[in-house]
């Protein structure tokens, strides 16, 4: 027998709403451990209405485990791994992407399969948007789940620097012409990283395709010629010549805050017009995008694969999938991140939710698209890295 398609669509919502039922009855009276990153004010506001959304509707607790760096809970695993802790984990959810889920799949620290078990993970389209299951070049494989987007922002000062760089080489003839205004956090920093990769790719049209694919020391040594030139010319003009680098990204918005630079950078837009609004940023700030393009890339959800409460963590998954969660978290008041849900697969009511119109003098204007660079294979950060510090480390 061959059902129609609304009964088709009605036998899905019901065995999605018993896969639900089953995962929030299990779950409940439970906590759950979320360790993500700390460091912005929104994200933190979020997911403590998360927490309160998920307390009034499953009896879950949230905790969130504020993280200045993602690698601080992959050693955790690891090291309970290492102990025989294979069943009671201290880690139940983490917010994973890039090099630290290149790291937690080789040493098989994550939850294999589960992703296709969460009833909203189906929202997101996968089989036609292949950025839902894959991770800097590197296949998921159901060991994580797509969470948000994201991609890397300029701000600046107006008042002081009306008419900003609009790509890496007008960027070093401003440093140039105004030495002191501009800087990048040290690359053991998220966004530092972020900084040399967009400045790698940006600096390699030609060889961009082996950006795509695990490192080589000769792929590295090509590509990598163009970043030392461009960085060996750029350091000397940054706040203080260079010598000298902030430890963080909050750092960053300190030095605008006191009109020390001019010029810099975020990839979380929405942390921009949010600053203004708190004052601890000018009212003079202004968000834009390069016009050569944006580093960008899909940030994720794990569950380690001896988490002690995996049960309840597949249901605070298939929250922050929802639509209610995820329209909720693209409002720019309150974080300003990108769905990973196909709107075409939501109803009309729920389409609703993401449409509300929001607008700050400092936000990033969407008139405008902007090409997007994707992140280079896992592989590359590290080397990266390491390259970085071997070169310019002991200035610092």
């Amino acid at each position: 027998m061959t059902l129609s398609n609304s009964a088709q669509a009605i036998l899905k919502y019901i065995l999605v709403s018993l896969h639900l039922l089953m995962f929030s009855v299990i779950a409940q009276a439970e906590v759950v451990q979320f360790h993500a990153w700390g460091g912005s004010a929104q994200v933190n506001g979020y997911l403590q209405w998360v927490s309160e959304q998920l307390q009034k509707e499953y009896g879950i607790t949230l905790h969130h485990v504020k993280l200045a760096d993602t690698s601080d809970a992959v050693s955790r695993v690891l090291a309970e791994k290492a102990a025989g802790n294979h069943t009671n984990g201290s880690v139940d959810l983490i917010w994973v992407n890039g090099e630290n889920f290149a790291a937690m799949k080789q040493h098989q620290l994550l939850l294999p399969n589960w992703v296709s078990s969460i009833p909203n993970f189906t929202l997101t389209n996968a089989q036609k948007n292949p950025a839902m299951v894959t991770d800097f070049g590197i296949a998921t494989e159901g060991q994580e789940a797509p969470w948000g987007k994201a991609s890397l922002v300029f701000y600046h000062n107006s008042r002081l620097l009306p008419t900003p760089p609009r790509n890496v080489h007008q960027l070093l003839r401003f440093s140039r012409e105004n030495p002191g205004r501009f800087t990048y956090p040290a690359p053991t920093d998220y966004l530092g990283v972020s900084f040399l990769k967009y400045v790698l790719v940006a600096l390699n049209k030609q060889h961009r395709a082996l950006l795509y694919k695990p490192v080589t020391e000769r792929a590295f040594k090509t590509v990598s010629a163009a970043l030392w030139r461009y960085l060996d010319a750029l350091h000397p003009t940054m706040w203080q010549q260079g010598t000298h680098m902030v430890r963080q990204a909050s750092a960053l918005q300190r030095l605008m805050d006191s009109e020390v630079l001019w010029l810099s950078f975020s990839f979380t837009a929405a942390e921009i017009p949010s600053a203004v609004s708190r004052f601890d940023l000018p009212r003079s700030t202004r968000t834009y995008a390069m016009d050569e393009g944006s580093l960008a890339n899909v940030h994720f959800l794990g569950i380690p694969y001896n988490a002690a409460h995996r049960t309840s963590a597949l249901t605070v998954v298939n929250f922050l999938l929802s639509p209610k969660a995820q329209a909720k978290k693209q409002q720019l008041a309150v974080w300003g991140d990108a769905t990973v849900l196909d709107m075409s697969l939501l109803s009309e009511r729920q389409k609703e939710w993401f449409n509300t119109q929001q607008t700050h003098p400092s936000a990033l204007s969407t008139s405008t698209a902007v090409p997007l660079f994707a992140e280079p294979h896992a592989s590359w950060t590290d080397t990266l890295r390491d390259a970085w510090f071997k070169r310019y480390g002991e200035r610092l």
